[in-house]
């Protein structure tokens, strides 16, 4: 009489792991949004006093680190300056700012990263508050797995000027990560995540493996704070530092007659 056969021993899938990026100073040196802002001038949908705006804020912003302030009035100019606008224009735009700006942008630190994470397997999701078709074009281009970004209504091929889910930014990408690890079902224990702001402290939080990337002052603090690690891929960030507390001195007449006369300089080089 012969021995029934042992019982195949059933394999435990292993849990799915994701890495969560932001963009903008995670990724890309600066706000991406501006440099569409600069495409979009480039080909006269936009003036020149708005792209003075967004130069201004962008300058801010890499000097002095992202407010929730800064990142609501970029959007709220951003929207009343693409309402009317094809989404089709927008494509074309993102794809030309990666090709002539954006590549050239990338921190290799962060780039490195990613590609780490893709070889380990590892899902790479890019979560940002810049416009989707943006997010999507980065995303693309560095190999990550998909990206998330701020949604903006259209109706037959036109932007709205209004947005379909708000804007994707602090809590809100804390929510995309769940709603993300729920359908593709991600043990967020093992995930990791990476910021460079305060705003994106509820994104890190959700995941065992957070990490501050060139930080901002608050993002700094809560990370020795809670023993996160941290990562600073900005070769001169002592230059950075100085300049930050120089620009907030003089205040921000200073800053945009500054981005003023760059973009006049460049204008007067580039033109025919």
């Amino acid at each position: 009489m012969t021995a029934d056969p042992a019982p195949a021993t059933q394999e435990v899938p292993t849990p799915a792991v994701a890495a969560f990026f932001d963009v903008d100073n995670t990724i890309v040196r600066g706000a991406s949004l501006f440099h569409l802002g600069v495409a979009m001038w480039r080909r006269g949908a936009i003036s020149m006093r708005d792209i003075i705006r967004f130069s201004r804020i962008n300058l801010q912003y890499r000097l002095l680190g992202e407010s929730r302030a800064g990142v609501e009035a970029t959007n709220t100019k951003s929207l009343e300056a693409i309402r009317g606008k094809t989404v089709a224009l927008m494509e074309s735009l993102a794809q030309n700012v990666w090709d002539e700006v954006l590549s050239a942008r990338i921190f290799p630190g962060a780039k490195a990263l990613v590609d780490k994470h893709l070889a380990a397997g590892h899902e790479v999701w890019l979560i940002s508050a810049s416009p989707s078709e943006v997010v999507g074009q980065i995303a693309d281009r560095i190999g990550a797995t998909g990206g998330l970004g701020t949604v903006v209504q259209q109706i037959d091929g036109r932007y709205t000027g209004a947005l379909e889910d708000g804007l994707l930014h602090g809590p809100a990408k804390a929510t995309a990560v769940n709603r993300l690890a729920a359908e593709r079902q991600f043990d967020l224990n093992a995930c990791f995540a990476y910021g460079d702001s305060g705003n994106d402290i509820p994104m890190l939080g959700l995941v065992g493996h957070p990490c501050g990337i060139n930080p901002d002052r608050r993002l700094r603090r809560y990370c020795a704070k809670a023993h996160w690690p941290v990562r600073e891929f900005r070769a001169n960030r002592r230059a950075v530092r100085r300049s930050a507390r120089t620009v907030y001195r003089v205040g921000e007449v200073w800053a945009a007659w500054v981005v003023l006369g760059r973009l006049l300089g460049w204008f007067r080089r580039t033109k025919p």
